[in-house]
């Protein structure tokens, strides 16, 4: 049996690999300083049961495993909200079926650090004005955007312009909203609305899963 300190160092080290978390996002979940999840991952101090509690509970795992050598866990898959329709990653279309949505499962691995969000729907894109970042026919996981003061310059976003949606790249430059594509096809263009258009920001993509069919 090996010290507790290398036991837990190794599966810290595994959730933080697992969910493409950083020190400081492990340590936000655990209530600790960034250093001490440092101190963690180098072997030389363990987390107390409470700093565990959190952890395993915001993850849905067990305590055995972060405590108990080689504890492995099946994949774990849960249920997102998904529109089951086609987002235009070329020029905005016109999409009415958006309201209807469905769940789809997606593994905890794939998630990542955005596992188990019930702020977070998919989408899949229909175009290549995106190509250069996500490829045609990729599913999308967008997080709900309530409030657009929120986003940056470059974020990819999922917009629409009355009914019509697509997915571009977001830049505000004063009164004037610009959706930018990225793509290795020059017949796609920048779409310029002012802010006063009735444009809606549905959702900042946070991650693309590339159909491999």
């Amino acid at each position: 049996m090996k010290g507790i300190e290398k036991v837990v160092a190794k599966n810290i080290n595994k959730i933080l690999n697992e969910y493409d978390l950083t020190h400081q996002e492990l340590a936000d979940i655990a209530g600790v300083s960034v250093s001490t999840v440092g101190k963690w991952t180098l072997e030389k101090a363990s987390p107390r049961m409470g700093a565990i509690e959190k952890i395993s509970n915001h993850f849905g795992l067990p305590k055995s495993y972060i405590l108990e050598e080689d504890y492995d866990l099946p994949p774990r898959t849960q249920d997102y909200t998904y529109y089951p329709t086609l987002i235009s990653a070329g020029i905005p279309q016109d999409v009415e079926p958006i309201t209807k949505k469905q769940k789809i499962s997606i593994s905890d691995h794939v998630m990542g650090k955005h596992a188990g969000r019930r702020d977070i729907a998919f989408l899949r894109v229909d175009g290549d004005s995106m190509d250069n970042i996500i490829p045609d026919t990729s599913l999308i996981a967008y997080e709900l955007v309530n409030d657009a003061y929120t986003l940056k310059n470059g974020d990819i976003v999922v917009y629409s312009n009355d009914y019509e949606y697509s997915v571009k790249h977001y830049y505000k430059d004063g009164n004037k909203l610009i959706f930018k594509p990225n793509s290795t096809n020059p017949i796609h263009y920048d779409q310029i609305y002012n802010t006063d258009d009735n444009i809606t920001i549905h959702g900042k993509v946070v991650l693309y899963i590339v159909n491999l069919d």
